[in-house]
């Protein structure tokens, strides 16, 4: 089993703003992303949840990063059953919106015309493209919103996402305890075998609906994900204008080095897992991930190294 270490996102404000990370305040967004690629072999593109990624972007990333760097790539918000500004689409989609809908505030996936959401997908692969490519594109990550439940409507949805990014590595995660329940873990393992998708293992707090428990299976035979989002109870479901407040939280040594252990005993011999630290305040991913590689090189595991061979010390504030 080979591991690669990364974060969600290497240029979120809340990072830059540490002044920890980067070797210079001042860096372009170019300088940010080379530098990255030194330290972790896996980033997560957030980015694209937000907007669609356009082509020009993805191409600029593939020249920023070495040629065995790997992205992962979220899937766009109207996707994974999230509230959408009309603002967030493409200005030819929202333009052909017919007028009550370009008037909301907000969209959901069944409120777009079916001819629409066909540009939108065909809009979203192609702005993939370069980093598919190129061999950088990983796992594109489906994470659905808390109301896409375990019923039959949320299983079609599930399905029409997955035929949607035919040719592509899906990872799917879920926001909903409906899923991963007593009774219903074994079904929903099995239904995302039976697509062939990437079970995603996260870290999170425990006790709300709109969380899953720790499931440490794999449904794929090459491929695995392990989404690290801390366990701050108190700001999981706190408004706030920013995911890192939500996301604020630090692993203690004795967390990394348990969960080091959860992680090094899914091995299997052609597994290519991934480790993407989320707690993304301040440069708390970023640490702990420095720290997850340590703790697995402790247990003997394939951690990929960057392409400077070490993880840097992240300097004092």
């Amino acid at each position: 089993m080979s591991i690669r270490i990364g974060t969600a996102s290497w240029s979120h404000p809340a990072l830059i703003d540490t002044g920890r990370f980067y070797p210079s305040e001042h860096m372009s967004p170019e300088e940010r992303l080379h530098f990255y690629a030194t330290q972790f072999t896996l980033v997560e593109v957030d980015s694209s949840f937000y907007a669609m990624t356009p082509p020009g972007m993805a191409q600029r990333w593939v020249e920023r990063t070495p040629q065995d760097f790997v992205m992962n790539v979220k899937a766009f918000r109207l996707f994974t059953g999230h509230q959408t500004s009309p603002q967030a689409l493409p200005a030819e989609v929202r333009e052909a919106l017919p007028a009550a809908l370009r008037d909301k505030s907000i969209l959901y996936y069944r409120d777009v015309p079916p001819e629409l959401r066909d540009a939108l997908w065909a809009r979203f692969v192609e702005g993939i493209a370069p980093l598919r490519q190129a061999g950088r594109l990983g796992l594109v990550h489906f994470q659905f919103a808390p109301w896409i439940v375990r019923n039959p409507a949320g299983r079609a949805h599930i399905e029409h996402c997955v035929e949607r990014m035919q040719g592509h590595m899906v990872s799917l995660e879920f926001r909903n305890f409906s899923w991963f329940n007593e009774a219903n873990t074994r079904d929903t393992l099995a239904f995302e075998r039976s697509l062939r998708v990437v079970h995603t293992i996260v870290d999170e707090p425990q006790g709300f609906a709109n969380c899953v428990p720790a499931v440490w299976e794999v449904t794929h035979d090459d491929h695995a994900l392990v989404r690290m989002h801390g366990r701050n109870e108190h700001t999981w479901n706190k408004r706030s204008n920013t995911s890192s407040g939500r996301f604020n939280y630090q692993y203690d040594d004795a967390e990394l080095e348990g969960l080091a252990g959860e992680i090094a005993a899914l091995d299997a011999p052609s597994l290519h897992l991934q480790v993407v630290m989320n707690n993304n305040a301040e440069d708390f991913a970023q640490a702990n991930g420095r720290q997850l590689f340590e703790a697995l090189h402790a247990y003997g595991a394939n951690v990929v190294p960057p392409s400077s061979g070490k993880v840097t010390q992240l300097r004092a504030a």
